[in-house]
């Protein structure tokens, strides 16, 4: 299924967007030490926050489905860019190389083949897979007046 998100500057601002999908909108804007406003999450943030929370979802239907008790989950993330050489995933002749991390905190009375398949379901969540296809983008310019 097709998923649509509209993104608007606020013009009275530096960088700040109204991002708008469905009936929810919010202000993704860059941190004021960036020369932005500080006005709601930058990019990178809502990108990891949305492999969080579908990580988060994820682990949660799998769990309730098969009557586990998983009671809470929670999960941090981190991003940074690195020297190619300091990563195992680095393809040759990077010099730099986007990574993730996710911690992902588990409550309940999981036992230890549990946690596994769980981590192991985290890898499987939608946002995940498609971070690890690298989806192609398709733009266009349309011009207003």
């Amino acid at each position: 299924m097709e998923k649509k998100v509209t993104v608007q500057y606020l013009t009275d601002y530096t960088f700040s967007q109204l991002v708008t999908t469905g009936s929810h909108s919010f202000v993704v804007d860059e941190p004021a030490i960036d020369g932005g406003d500080g006005l709601g999450p930058s990019p990178y943030e809502m990108l990891l926050g949305a492999l969080g929370s579908c990580t988060a979802m994820t682990l949660l239907m799998y769990a309730r489905r098969k009557g586990w008790d998983l009671t809470e989950c929670s999960v941090h993330l981190t991003h940074e860019r690195v020297h190619a050489e300091d990563s195992a995933n680095a393809e040759e002749g990077t010099r730099r190389v986007d990574v993730i991390k996710r911690d992902i905190s588990l409550h309940g009375h999981l036992d230890e083949e549990q946690k596994a398949r769980l981590l192991e379901i985290a890898g499987k969540c939608p946002v995940h897979r498609t971070l690890q296809s690298a989806p192609t983008v398709i733009d266009s310019i349309i011009v207003g007046e």
